[in-house]
């Protein structure tokens, strides 16, 4: 079997949509909500845009970047910008986690202990 490149889009193209910019802030993850905040405005990219109209119900990070056909990196790019205009919030899934408050041990034990006698 032959793996063939994947098509990522005209690198021209990418250059543009992006502004030349190669690299995104690392605050978004693959698995980060976006939400948007407003309604897309006459004269915006039209990648910003598409992002808005999708993400009106939180969206990950990876499910915008399928649905657009972008690389994650352009995707994150176009998002930190949103972000900074205010168009868009995100929700990162690993932080709510962490604060959560866990079980504590001895109940995780006894539930071990249940699951074993079953």
């Amino acid at each position: 079997m032959i793996n063939e490149p994947v098509d990522i889009g005209v690198p021209d193209r990418l250059y543009t949509v992006t502004g030349g910019r190669s690299e995104a802030d690392d605050s978004f993850d693959l698995v980060t909500l976006i939400v948007s905040e407003c309604e897309p405005t006459a004269g915006m990219q039209s990648e910003h845009v598409r992002i808005l109209e999708l993400c009106r119900h939180p969206t990950a990070l990876v499910e915008v970047s399928a649905e657009l056909r972008l690389p994650i990196t352009v995707v994150r790019i176009l998002l930190c910008d949103l972000h900074a205009m205010g168009k868009v919030s995100a929700r990162h899934p690993r932080a709510a986690a962490s604060v959560a408050a866990l079980p504590e041990t001895a109940l995780l034990q006894e539930v071990l202990h249940g699951l074993r006698n079953l």
